[in-house]
């Protein structure tokens, strides 16, 4: 696999998508969870996607419920979650894994191009840190993902160019998706 475009996933309606379909859009994919402390991120995402859709940007979201059972819904429960609160307009997708035997291959490959790499500096971080070793340990060498809310930024040839972890700041995420298109 060279690119994103390679890849095929399913909508939350579980029809297969391919990402080829995307094909020279700016693409921000989100391995997402419903009842996580950086839920809120919704509302930043939405408001970017708001003010960017119209110049060739994508978010994709993928629900994930990997981390602490924090996406316990069915795919229509977690989609009406995400409308009625947050307004989500965005493709949402067929909840997956992103960890494990079972991780949807295009998180493993997002991972394999721009991997983990930490949660970054500071107490909540360190012990964000703590917790999702605690709770990934059981995925050993095939742990993609840290957390909920984790965005690699696609260029517009399905290159990943980025990768931000839930604990970077969503001003600095809409700084790079801004200068991607």
């Amino acid at each position: 696999m060279s690119t994103v475009y390679d890849f095929t996933v399913k909508d939350r309606m579980g029809n297969d998508v391919c990402l080829k379909d995307y094909e020279g859009k700016i693409l921000l994919i989100v391995n997402t969870a419903t009842g996580c402390g950086f839920t809120p991120h919704y509302e930043p995402l939405e408001a970017m996607y708001a003010e960017f859709r119209d110049k060739g940007f994508e978010i994709l979201d993928f629900p994930c419920n990997q981390f602490a059972d924090q996406a316990p819904g069915s795919d229509d429960e977690i989609h009406e979650f995400c409308t009625l609160k947050f307004g989500t307009e965005f493709p949402q997708f067929s909840k997956i894994d992103v960890n494990g035997e079972t991780a949807d291959p295009l998180f493993a490959y997002l991972a394999s191009v721009k991997p983990f790499n930490g949660f970054g500096k500071g107490l909540k971080n360190a012990a964000l840190n703590k917790f999702a070793a605690a709770n990934n340990k059981k995925y050993g060498d095939k742990t993609y993902i840290g957390w909920n809310f984790t965005k690699f930024l696609v260029d517009r040839e399905g290159n990943v160019v980025d990768r931000f972890e839930p604990t970077v700041d969503m001003a600095e995420v809409k700084e790079k998706v801004a200068a991607a298109l």
